[in-house]
C-alpha cells in the first residue's frame, strides 16, 4: 500500500492540544491537593505556604486551559478543513452514517477502516462532549475564584445555583477529564499500532500518512 504525506493539523491546533494536555495535568494534581492536602499546612514558621502555592498554580493552569478552549473554539469555525466542526461532529447525515462502521472497526467486527484526515466522527462526538465539559469546568472554576465579580456571580448562580453545587460539578467534571485522557491515550496507541496514519506524530509535525490515490 502506497502512502502519501498530507497536512492535517495547523500550528494553532497543535499548540491548543499541548497547552490543554499540560494544563489539565497541573489542574488535576493541584486540584487533588486543594481537595485533600497531603502535607501539613497548619505548621507555623514555614518558609512557604503550600496551599497558597497550589492554589496559585491551579489558577494559572486554569487560565491556560481557558485560553486553549478559546483557541479550539476559533478553529471550530476558522481552522482548516480537518479542524472545523462540520468535518467531524455528528451534525450532518453524512457524518452520522460513519458512526456505525467506525464503531464496528473498533469493536473488531469490521476488518477495514479508512480513517479520515482529521478526526473520526466517533472521536468527534466525544470531543464535542469534552468541549462542553471544558466550558462547564472553566465557568465553575471562575465562579468559585471570583465570588466578588458581578459577572461570574450572576452567570454562575444562573447555571449552578450555588458555589457548593458548582464545586461539586467542578469535581465531577475533573473525573470526566481523567477518564477521557485515559481512553484517549489508549486509542492513540491502539491506532498507532493498527493504522499507518501516524496519529501520534501528527500532533508534533502536523502531518498524517494517507493511502495514495491512484490516478
Amino acid at each position: 500500500m502506497a502512502l502519501e504525506k498530507k497536512y492535517a493539523w495547523s500550528v494553532l491546533l497543535r499548540i491548543y492540544h499541548w497547552v490543554l494536555a499540560l494544563s489539565t495535568a497541573f489542574l488535576v494534581v493541584t486540584g487533588f491537593y486543594i481537595h485533600d492536602p497531603w502535607t501539613n499546612t497548619t505548621l507555623v514558621e514555614q518558609s512557604s505556604f503550600t496551599m497558597a502555592n497550589m492554589r496559585y498554580i491551579h489558577f494559572l493552569a486554569g487560565l491556560f486551559f481557558a485560553c486553549a478552549l478559546l483557541i479550539r473554539f476559533y478553529l471550530l469555525f476558522f481552522g482548516n478543513k480537518a479542524e472545523r466542526i462540520l468535518n467531524f461532529a455528528p451534525l450532518t447525515i453524512h457524518n452520522l452514517k460513519k458512526i456505525g462502521p467506525t464503531l464496528k472497526y473498533y469493536l473488531y467486527i469490521r476488518e477495514r477502516y479508512e480513517p479520515p484526515l482529521g478526526h473520526g466522527v466517533l472521536a468527534g462526538l466525544f470531543y464535542c462532549i469534552t468541549f462542553i465539559f471544558g466550558i462547564v469546568i472553566t465557568l465553575s472554576g471562575f465562579f468559585m475564584l471570583y465570588p466578588e465579580s458581578q459577572f461570574f456571580t450572576y452567570l454562575g448562580t444562573l447555571v449552578f445555583g450555588s458555589q457548593q453545587f458548582a464545586r461539586f460539578i467542578h469535581h465531577i467534571s475533573m473525573w470526566y477529564f481523567l477518564l477521557f485522557v485515559t481512553v484517549h491515550v489508549y486509542l492513540v496507541i491502539w491506532n498507532s499500532l493498527k493504522l499507518p496514519e501516524g496519529m501520534a506524530s501528527s500532533m508534533i509535525d502536523g502531518y498524517k500518512f494517507k493511502e495514495k490515490e491512484e490516478n
